[in-house]
């Protein structure tokens, strides 16, 4: 959903690449900048993307995702900066945003399985939070991010 609103807001023919890191090919070495969006992995991006990333270089990054916790700008933070750290110095992270996300149904029932109970329960109403998003809100904040940064 958030890569798909960052296509809608660049245009067709601003856009030379849409797809999985492991298909980039000419399309990324053409893009001016590269939005890579990525989903949160334990505090981080997936493998795939932090490969990505690190074969970068040289290059003008926006980076956006979701996160299964969400609504703390302090644990977005913290996300992005891990996420930074797969890049070299010689990258320019031109721009950032990030949301709240779904989870997958499993994550719901390993936290169904806790034994501790209080702790289930946030954990159970913050998945429960999480459906909601992206939601139209986030997704327009991440609309307007790209537009303020074309």
């Amino acid at each position: 959903m958030l890569a798909e609103t960052v296509r809608e807001a660049l245009g067709q023919e601003e856009c030379t690449f849409f797809g999985t890191p492991d298909a980039a090919g000419e399309g990324v070495e053409e893009a001016e900048i590269i939005f890579a969006g990525f989903w949160t992995d334990k505090g981080n991006c997936s493998g795939d993307m932090a490969e990505f990333l690190k074969g970068l270089g040289g290059r003008k990054i926006f980076l956006f995702g979701t996160a299964g916790f969400g609504e703390n700008q302090a644990y977005f933070d913290r996300i992005l900066t891990n996420v930074r750290s797969h890049l070299d110095s010689s990258n320019t992270v031109v721009g950032t945003w990030m949301c709240q996300g779904k989870m997958p149904g499993a994550v719901r029932r390993r936290y169904e399985q806790m034994e501790d109970q209080q702790k289930a329960a946030q954990m159970i109403a913050n998945f429960d939070a999480a459906l909601a998003h992206p939601s139209r809100e986030d997704l327009a904040g991440l609309r307007d991010a790209v537009k303020i940064l074309l």
